[in-house]
């Protein structure tokens, strides 16, 4: 049987290949790409130490995590560029411990699939027990603490220019969450991802059109599915798979010289655009070094060791995720200094986070140190507020964030909602001394011996393979 070449050049299951091979042409066309891409990479090199890109302090450590963080942002721009297909779209992991970045949420499985906004597709799905989805206690082991499907019309940082960060191009559309999702009884479910819910459709539905502000029709052209794990000893991922409803069962087109070619030159440019962004996002943004030349909602304070108020996400922000609240800073400490944050939180969230970060956006290693709690970790006091410990030698308590040897970094911290309240999350920091810090700790505080913290690592170590194991 021979075989028909399509207008796109790809190949069907009938006629005769009418394509002749000019293999001079494709060497020279797809060599000229490899060094385009080669150059566009050299030059996101540059974001890890040329100041007029605003990297952060040239340290040691810092030099080594930014090419860390920039041969990350290389393994992901490989698969997006060769395997982003609309037609034939799959959920990648997009935030992997080996490619973090955007100040991840360490509690966080953050899956993305390309879709074309103005096309049906259906999402399938199972999960395990999900009592805790409507509020009851669930038999492990079980399904992710909360799970959140969003449509959104722009891949953060893509453009490499933070003039992107406006409703008018970095919107989200629809979204479901575990509250709301319809389950049988095995745990299975579909969504439908769509433009417009069908007429008479009463099954799970996520619009992929949205209109901004300014009355502009916005069209997605990715989903985010955000897994996000409290309980890491039982809890499990969620199975999926998404399929164009209008491509099942239809052949996937071969590559082509020109496909090759122009994924080459792709994914040098997510990589260079991706780190000029978010280094200009810390220092403009955030306003990171202290020095921005604009004044935003999520400036961090001008000292150290506080954050921001609590608050919810804009266009600002890029997509994040719509239900949260947001809290940011910076903290710098001695080796003999602790910083205790005391949370006061009026109404009770379906999830509360707290992690570190170092300045490239990198949530720091999650798996071997505690560098992360989140409700179910942390412990509150008798007065039912909650104090977290920062310092980098273990004080002893269980609600201690390591530094892993960090003399500066990032507080980033998270409270979900499936509704936002009126009243949010109140605030109070202080430094002290580490030898003290007993002494600025109710007598109630909840305390870990070192074998205690072993098995606190133990559960990370494990949970992290699982969530991130490749299947």
């Amino acid at each position: 049987m021979g075989f028909l070449v399509t207008k796109q050049g790809s190949v069907g299951h009938t006629g005769t290949m009418t394509r002749r091979d000019d293999p001079g042409k494709a060497v020279g066309d797809l060599r000229a790409a490899f060094d385009e891409m080669m150059a566009s990479i050299a030059a996101a090199r540059d974001a890890i130490d040329n100041p007029d890109l605003k990297p952060p302090p040239p340290t040691d450590r810092n030099l080594a995590e930014g090419y860390r963080y920039m041969m990350g942002y290389v393994c992901s721009a490989v698969e997006r560029a060769f395997a982003e297909d609309t037609d034939f779209p799959y959920f990648k992991h997009a935030i992997p411990p080996h490619a973090k970045s955007t100040w991840d949420n360490a509690d966080n499985l953050y899956l993305s699939a390309p879709i074309d906004g103005n096309q049906s597709y259906r999402i399938r799905g199972k999960a395990l027990d999900t009592r805790h989805w409507r509020g009851g206690s669930p038999i492990a082991p079980c399904a992710p603490w909360y799970v959140i499907f969003t449509g959104v019309t722009h891949y953060t940082g893509d453009s490499g220019s933070i003039a992107e960060l406006v409703p008018e191009v970095t919107n989200n559309a629809g979204s479901l969450d575990s509250q709301d999702l319809q389950l049988e009884a095995d745990g299975s479910f579909e969504i439908l991802v769509a433009p417009e819910r069908p007429a008479e459709y009463t099954g799970n539905f996520l619009a992929t059109k949205t209109t901004s502000p300014g009355g502009q029709e916005q069209t997605c052209r990715y989903l985010i599915c955000r897994q996000l794990f409290c309980d890491w000893e039982n809890e499990r991922t969620v199975e999926l798979e998404i399929v164009n409803l209008d491509k099942i069962g239809a052949p996937l087109a071969p590559i082509t010289p020109e496909d090759a070619a122009a994924k080459l030159r792709r994914t040098g440019e997510i990589v260079n655009h991706q780190m000029r962004f978010w280094n200009d996002f810390f220092a403009t943004i955030l306003n990171g070094y202290r020095n921005s030349p604009i004044v935003t909602d999520y400036a961090f304070p001008a000292e150290n060791n506080v954050s921001i108020e609590p608050s919810a996400p804009s266009a600002t922000v890029g997509a994040a995720q719509a239900t949260n609240i947001y809290a940011g800073g910076l903290y710098q400490l001695e080796e003999d200094q602790a910083l205790i944050i005391e949370q006061t939180i009026p109404v009770t969230p379906l999830y509360t986070g707290f992690n570190l970060c170092n300045i490239w956006g990198e949530s720091f290693d999650y798996a071997n140190y505690v560098t992360s709690l989140n409700n179910l970790q942390a412990r509150a006091d008798a007065d039912g507020k909650v104090r977290y410990v920062v310092a980098h030698a273990d004080p002893g308590v269980n609600n201690w964030l390591d530094t892993t040897g960090h003399r500066e970094g990032m507080l980033s911290q998270r409270w979900a909602y499936h509704e936002v309240p009126d009243e949010l999350p109140e605030l109070k920091f202080q430094v002290v001394a580490l030898s003290e810090i007993r002494d600025h700790l109710p007598p109630d505080t909840a305390l870990v011996a070192p074998e205690g913290r072993r098995q606190q690592v133990r559960v990370r170590q494990e949970h992290s393979q699982r969530r991130f194991r490749q299947t």
